[in-house]
């Protein structure tokens, strides 16, 4: 195996956990905003989708409904989880 094989490995390992995280993390925020507890940060939730998760965040919004009346979520995620999809494309097609 390549070293470039083993890094394509890791990146998607990374892309299913922080989109798993994400998602879980967008869930447990809505149950804590419904019992009135400490809340996860905005920043953190935002912070989840840029590093890899906007699926997982954007997935966690609509089942949890949950961000869904904040812009920097209805827009942010969205435009994230693009830029996202074009760089893996950019990606592959440029065999990188």
């Amino acid at each position: 195996m390549t070293f470039g094989q083993i890094l394509i490995i890791i990146a998607i390992i990374w892309l299913i956990l922080i989109n798993l995280i994400a998602f879980a993390a967008y869930g447990m925020d809505k149950r804590k905003a419904v019992k009135g507890q400490w809340r996860i940060p905005e920043a953190t939730l935002i912070g989840l989708a840029l590093a890899g998760g906007p699926v997982g965040a954007y997935a966690g919004m609509k089942v949890f409904h949950h961000k869904t009346k904040h812009a920097k979520f209805t827009i942010g995620v969205p435009v994230i989880m693009a830029a996202w999809i074009a760089a893996v494309i950019f990606l592959l097609i440029h065999n990188v």
